[in-house]
């Protein structure tokens, strides 16, 4: 569960921690205290499959579909008519931000917006405020507060990440963004499955700041270090490092009982059914494989591009996911449901949004997973896709309270919310609301 401030809930939820930071002086230095493995996660109540039954959903376009989700759960449309929305935080005050990449190009429209006037009753955010808008591809916002009590937002663009001065009520910046990093932001274009333009950042409790930053490329020997890792610093930007490498497109990164938790994109080139896509539980120093090694049938294999490379990895030191998806699902947000939610069939499970398959015809992802380490996932939501035609990409899930979170659909711009039905949506109260 990715760390933020309580939400006015009948049940209280733990504090938030989030921000950002430069790349300017990396090394390699390991963290001081080694992290617990995936296996002190404590295990999932229920084991087994789902069930799922369809929910009908009608946007304002007219547009309408089934998603299917299990039964105790309702999914409702919070909000919708944005563009390619991705990753939410929640600030200092309790409302809740979400950025917008406007399209798949690499462009400066990119915003930032305030989600406010949560109606109890319908389940929606009454009104969408723009705080930031002319951003170079903003993938992920996060709140931090500082040991002097200042609050700051920090944005994740493609070649930087940037922090602003943060108030109570604010509907803009009310300062100067300073820039703590400057990232890599050229590369090969999508058609040929590289030039990953997202960054995501993450501020955990340990007050350490980890940043993903992806390759340039579908597979290659890349020439910046930078690429393929997870970086880790303090708030401030200083004591930057390589906190993991080989992970070629980590887009989604969660904390959970004092771990690191990261999903990677496969490459593109080894066919329909390999590589894995993946999660781990994150150890520091670690070389996850890529571009050298992928996993796939439980397995690690070198891969034969790189046989003769100088720089080859020893592919027995690549530890096996924790969990493993199919291949080109394309995994992005992950979210932690603990012991403080009460459904039985999410409580300490991971839900994953599994964006897609670029080839629709692969059909693979478009779905809501659940997973945690020694199951095999299988969909809590799903009916992004029905019969060739894409309803939606699922991009972010965030938790707002025991058995009740957003969901993020990049492809048509929509927010919807999910919540057990016999909690309901009565217990939220967010401003405005």
């Amino acid at each position: 569960m990715r760390p933020r401030p309580s939400l006015l809930l009948s049940h209280v939820l733990p504090a938030l921690l989030l921000g950002l930071l430069p790349l300017s002086a990396c090394r390699a230095d390991e963290l001081n205290a080694q992290q617990p493995e995936a296996s002190s996660l404590p295990m999932p109540v229920a084991q087994d499959p789902l069930t799922l039954v369809p929910n009908a959903i009608a946007l304002a376009d007219g547009t309408t579909f089934n998603l299917s989700l299990p039964p105790e759960f309702q999914i409702t449309v919070a909000a919708e008519g944005l563009k390619r929305i991705r990753f939410m935080a929640q600030s200092p005050d309790n409302r809740i931000f979400v950025t917008d990449m406007f399209n798949l190009t690499d462009n400066t429209r990119g915003k930032v917006y305030i989600l406010e006037d949560f109606d109890a009753e319908q389940g929606t955010f009454g009104h969408i405020t723009t705080y930031l808008s002319g951003l170079r591809n903003p993938n992920s916002v996060a709140f931090y507060t500082d040991s002097e009590g200042n609050h700051w937002l920090y944005l994740a663009l493609t070649d930087k990440l940037v922090r602003y001065p943060y108030r109570n009520g604010d509907i803009a910046p009310s300062g100067e963004p300073q820039v703590l990093a400057e990232f890599p932001d050229y590369g090969l274009s999508y058609k040929y499955g590289g030039w990953h333009l997202t960054r995501t950042v993450l501020i955990a409790p340990n007050d350490k700041v980890y940043v993903s930053i992806g390759s340039s490329c579908n597979v290659c020997e890349e020439t910046e270090a930078v690429r393929a890792t997870i970086m880790e610093m303090n708030p401030d930007g200083s004591e930057q490092r390589f906190f993991a490498r080989g992970l070629r497109n980590s887009v989604g990164i969660d904390w959970a009982y004092g771990t690191l938790f990261a999903v990677d994109m496969g490459s593109d080139h080894l066919g329909n059914d390999r590589p894995d896509e993946t999660l781990y539980a994150v150890t520091k120093g670690q070389h996850y494989g890529w571009p050298y090694c992928f996993q796939a049938e439980d397995q690690v294999y070198a891969d034969p591009q790189f046989l003769d490379s100088p720089q080859r990895l020893d592919c027995e030191t690549v530890p096996l996911a924790d969990v493993a998806f199919p291949a080109h699902s394309a995994p992005l947000g992950i979210e932690f449901f603990g012991e403080e939610h009460t459904a039985s069939n999410l409580q300490n499970y991971f839900l994953v949004a599994l964006h897609g398959s670029s080839d629709r015809d692969l059909g693979r992802g478009y779905q809501v997973a659940r997973a945690a380490p020694g199951h095999a996932p299988d969909p809590f939501i799903d009916g992004f896709l029905q019969d060739g035609e894409v309803y939606g990409r699922p991009a972010d899930i965030f938790t707002l309270g025991p058995d009740t979170f957003l969901l993020t659909d990049d492809h048509r711009g929509v927010v919807y919310y999910v919540t057990k039905r016999q909690t309901a949506i009565e217990q939220i109260t967010l401003p405005g609301g």
